[in-house]
């Protein structure tokens, strides 16, 4: 799996940091980012329910191929 945030989207909502700690935070202006080696989801279950609740849809989860 591979997560990204969309920095030109992100508002800085925090849904996805509360939704799957272990994989987001925020950054010094609140903005979203996700945690250091953390882009492949780090196998949390939550953070498909993380980019479900952003509300301007700036995190996705795809599936990486290999």
């Amino acid at each position: 799996m591979h997560v990204d945030i969309d920095k030109d989207v992100c508002i800085g909502a925090g849904q996805c940091a509360l939704a799957a700690p272990g994989v987001f935070t925020q950054d010094d202006d609140g903005y979203s980012t996700l945690l250091p080696g953390r882009e492949d989801g780090g196998g949390d279950p939550m953070v498909r329910e993380a980019a479900r609740a952003c509300p301007v849809t700036a995190v996705t989860v795809s599936r990486t191929v290999g």
